[in-house]
């Protein structure tokens, strides 16, 4: 990540920027498919899990920071890429997960929780404090916020260095202007930018906090900044990135010899403002949701193909589509917060942008429904018609000798979609 950075600030203007799109997704279609894109091209591969999802208390995916280290580089061996290029980040590492309690005992949890990511081989770290907890302010003010970055940050130097066998130390994204993990809950319209001025504060606060704690060494691999150029998405709509409203801000971090941007949620960006992002200094260019939301596209479209082809057939329970609404529908506590429309819940359930359902593709009730749809066009493959029909860019690759006419291939292209254009706006 340190070379990746001094080759961007080096780069040509006017090249095509150097950067890395960053994967946020426990999903395993959602990590063969970018690691196998990643070995197509001979480039590194940076996949990143959140506060939420891996803890110290497995997160949402039951998993620990080792548990999912031995997950990705499975999927990495199986799709051939080497350890040597693969990136573990971990994202929003803070107090988020605990933050209905105190900040004392949220903060002593986000320090074991960030020397677990640290000793599990994760080399890219994001101290986020910047949610209150249970007896903070709300807003948390900025200074705190950067001294609690200071203490995470300190326990992850300390569990870097106790380890027998460390290698690389870790890199950090800091940054307080930092968008709601998963998309905005309400709908929007417009966002304010980072302005330069709030920028060069948050550098200073932690700049300084560093300094006053002994952290010079990591402060030299301070890698990038969160901060809010201008995009995000809510449940149907995308605020697309405007180049000419974040000029000055762009303008900002030239003067900063070893530092980048990171933007979050950019998520259903075009592939044209994707690679203005990075010519524009954004050279971590973060996408979760809406990759899990191809994967479910994919799904969906399997589903209408195994509905056509082999309907008839299904002698046991209902179809992919039914059986995943259904359990969504009964186990509610992932999207109730953020579904409040209850005139468009059918359609948000299905179709939002913020992708609450990729919160239930590890239930058991759906893994069967997703095994027994792709088992069934496995052993009867469909027509190329009807591929053509709900599947047309899987179809023309099928024609082209590109793609296989197998579920699982078919599944792994339709996510992979949406990963292609953040390769192609960062060169490697």
């Amino acid at each position: 990540m340190l070379e990746l950075v001094r080759r961007h600030k080096q780069a040509p203007t006017g090249a095509t920027a150097v950067g890395i799109p960053s994967v946020c997704s426990a999903h395993p279609v959602v990590i063969a498919a970018t690691l196998r894109e990643c070995v197509a091209q001979g480039r590194p591969a940076l996949i990143e899990a959140t506060s939420n999802q891996v803890n110290q208390d497995g997160g949402y995916t039951g998993m620990t920071p080792a548990d999912f280290r031995r997950f990705v580089l499975g999927i990495a061996a199986n799709e051939g890429l080497s350890p040597d290029a693969l990136i573990l980040g971990g994202d929003h590492l803070g107090p988020n997960a605990w933050r209905k309690q105190s900040a004392e005992v949220a903060m002593a949890k986000a320090e074991v929780m960030v020397a677990q990511y640290v000793q599990a081989g994760f080399r890219k770290i994001h101290l986020d404090c910047s949610m209150s907890c249970a007896d903070d302010p709300v807003p948390l003010p900025e200074p705190e916020i950067a001294a609690r970055a200071v203490r995470l940050c300190r326990a992850a130097e300390r569990a870097w260095a106790e380890m027998p066998d460390r290698g690389e130390p870790p890199v950090y994204v800091i940054g307080t202007e930092v968008p709601v993990p998963g998309g905005a809950h309400e709908d929007l319209d417009e966002l304010a930018v980072t302005s330069p001025e709030a920028a060069s504060h948050t550098l200073a606060l932690h700049r300084e906090g560093f300094a006053q704690a002994g952290l010079d060494d990591a402060w030299t691999r301070v890698i990038a900044m969160v901060v809010q150029p201008g995009v995000e998405f809510d449940h149907h709509k995308v605020i697309d990135y405007r180049p000419e409203k974040a000029r000055a801000l762009s303008a900002f971090i030239e003067s900063e010899p070893r530092l980048v941007f990171e933007a979050h949620s950019t998520d259903y960006q075009t592939p044209e403002r994707l690679a203005q992002l990075a010519r524009d200094h954004f050279a971590i260019l973060k996408v979760g949701p809406g990759v899990t939301f191809a994967l479910r596209e994919t799904l969906w479209a399997l589903a209408a193909v195994e509905r056509d082809w082999l309907g008839q057939r299904r002698s046991h329970g209902d179809g992919l589509v039914e059986t995943v609404l259904g359990v969504m529908r009964a186990e509610p506590e992932h999207w109730r917060p953020y579904y409040q429309d209850a005139q468009r819940l059918d359609v948000d359930l299905a179709y939002s942008l913020s992708d609450r359902i990729r919160y239930y593709w590890a239930h058991p009730t759906v893994q069967r429904a997703c095994a027994t749809l792709l088992n069934r066009l496995e052993s009867s493959p469909p027509p190329l018609t009807l591929l053509s029909q709900y599947l047309p860019r899987q179809y023309d690759a099928i024609r082209d000798g590109r793609l296989r006419n197998r579920p699982v291939e078919l599944l792994r292209d339709g996510t992979a979609q949406s990963l292609r254009p953040y390769l192609e706006a960062c060169s490697a």
